[in-house]
């Protein structure tokens, strides 16, 4: 029964679309890849993404609940927030959303098996 209640549990993921100054998305791209290595409990991870040719980007941050994101707020994560800060143009916009459905790439036979 525990893997009925399994497959009923749902991620959640924080999502963040923002842009970055000129010439800044590495550095931006740094702290994200240090705050996120602060996260524990409840953390799924993550993914930092960029619009080729601009200094556009989406973080995707995934959360066995919405709890675990706010228990894994700690002083480093805020330290490092102050730093990425003042490098957006303007404030991302943030979200929360509930991961709903789940599409793994079907599995393939090896192309080296005997006919």
């Amino acid at each position: 029964m525990s893997d009925f209640h399994d497959f009923l549990k749902h991620q959640f993921a924080y999502i963040a679309i923002g842009e970055f100054k000129p010439g800044k998305f590495e550095e931006a791209k740094r702290l994200y890849e240090q705050a996120v290595s602060t996260y524990t409990q409840g953390f799924k991870g993550a993914y930092l993404l960029q619009e080729p040719g601009s200094d556009k980007g989406i973080a995707v941050i995934f959360w066995e609940n919405v709890g675990d994101m706010e228990a894994n707020h700690s002083e480093a994560y805020d330290n490092v927030l102050k730093e990425m800060t003042p490098l957006f143009t303007r404030t991302p916009t943030t979200s929360f959303y509930e991961v709903v459905c789940e599409i793994e790439p079907a599995a393939t036979q090896d192309s080296n098996t005997d006919k």
